[in-house]
């Protein structure tokens, strides 16, 4: 199917709009992730895998040599209420309905870390005896479970914690891959929507190859929510976003404002867009210009560390001493130690998610946003790179790549 890592392969960077396009451009992304520090996801065991798509933010702790901001729930990254602010989802409710994590490996820590982060924000408990949050395995089994890995376990806590501050009443299913192959991660999906799920998020990705096709039929389960992260290497097509069967998430910068809104939103310059080199079945609801293949994103949320979201992880390779603080300041350990700002569209993947769980309207596919653009803040500045000034990866009125059509306001375009 699929290889890479995390950072999406050399191969995305010079990707083309292409023979899918009507004028081809080179494609160049923008530089991104400076300061930054990735999860570390490990990759898969197979010659195709993807990787996540998170990122901590640089380094503002005081405290030892840390790469990465650390603090306490009210110190770092936005909350449930400066996102429920931010996005108009107030007095929404998610009545119950499933939420789907799809990631790999297992995250030993996945439901005591999120009680953490649910208590800390005044947020109902979401436990295996309350039936609010089941772990299963790929196959939809309590155990075994899969190996363990600190970056996707960071990756899990990510996801968890945004659908919880997006979607507090939702009920929250994760299931977990026994590796980052396609395979594996599909039969995950596949799962998902067996469980029950009404939206699935899945923050990976890699760059496309001719099996990316054939492993499509499990992300086409029409009433079913499937979102998936842009990437986070600036211009550039990953899949599964680029699949004409799922929401495709972009990202944004995310601050506050003095405008009507409160807030602003800038095209992240790290999110993932263009036009599919191999996705040349066009959806019928995309009608851009200058790409005549699936374009990447639909529509985006917020991406950027620099303004990242608050998260809470304590599965790590080495602790929360100030020792570790140096091993991972110098590479030689990694992972998180309790709270922290992070990003990527891994963030903005489980935010859209959890608003089409808010929504409850059965979308087909990516189409639903696109005849609902009134309900959407459109973003019209920032870049994702360098694209011969086209829309593909400029931030302009109207769609374009990097943020899609826009950002949530309210779930009226969910």
């Amino acid at each position: 199917m699929l290889r890479t890592k995390f950072l999406l392969a050399a191969g995305a960077a010079l990707a083309l709009v292409g023979s899918a396009g009507t004028a081809a451009q080179a494609a160049t992304p923008a530089t991104v992730h400076v300061g930054m520090r990735a999860f570390g996801c490990a990759a898969g065991r197979a010659s195709h895998d993807v990787g996540c798509l998170g990122y901590f933010a640089p380094r503002t702790a005081t405290r030892g040599l840390k790469s990465h901001t650390t603090g306490s729930p009210t110190t770092v990254g936005l909350t449930p209420a400066k996102l429920i602010a931010a996005y108009h989802l107030a007095g929404t409710n998610g009545g119950g309905r499933t939420v789907a994590i799809v990631d790999a490996f297992d995250d030993p820590k996945a439901e005591s870390d999120l009680a953490v982060y649910r208590a800390a924000y005044g947020l109902p408990a979401c436990t295996t005896a309350n039936g609010c949050f089941r772990k299963v395995n790929q196959n939809g089994a309590a155990a075994p479970l899969p190996a363990t890995d600190y970056g996707w376990a960071e990756e899990i806590s990510l996801d968890l914690d945004m659908v919880s501050a997006i979607c507090p009443t939702c009920h929250i299913l994760l299931v977990e891959a026994n590796t980052p192959d396609t395979d594996p991660l599909m039969t995950a999906v596949d799962t998902a929507v067996a469980l029950g799920a009404v939206a699935v998020s899945n923050s990976y990705g890699g760059a496309e190859d001719s099996t990316i096709l054939a492993a499509d039929a499990h992300l086409n389960h029409p009433g079913v929510a499937i979102t998936a992260s842009s990437g986070d290497s600036g211009y550039g097509v990953s899949w599964p976003a680029s699949s004409p069967y799922v929401t495709a998430v972009g990202g944004t910068s995310l601050k506050t404002a003095t405008n009507a809104r409160g807030w602003t939103e800038t095209a992240w310059s790290g999110a993932g867009s263009g036009c599919s080199a191999l996705e040349t079945a066009k959806p019928a609801w995309q009608h851009d210009a200058s790409c005549a293949a699936r374009t990447v994103a639909d529509v985006s949320a917020v991406a950027d560390p620099n303004t990242g979201v608050a998260v809470y992880d304590t599965y790590n390779s080495c602790g929360s001493s100030g020792f570790c603080d140096f091993l991972l300041a110098l590479g030689f350990a990694s992972g998180a130690d309790g709270w922290v700002q992070v990003g990527g569209t891994s963030a903005s993947s489980p935010i859209i998610a959890s608003v089409y769980a808010l929504a409850n309207n059965a979308p087909t596919y990516g189409s639903y946003p696109y005849s609902h653009t009134a309900s959407l803040y459109d973003v019209t500045s920032g870049s994702n790179g360098s694209c011969g000034g086209l829309y593909l990866c400029t931030a302009l009125a109207g769609y374009d790549g990097p943020t899609g059509l826009g950002t949530p306001n309210g779930t009226g375009a969910f």
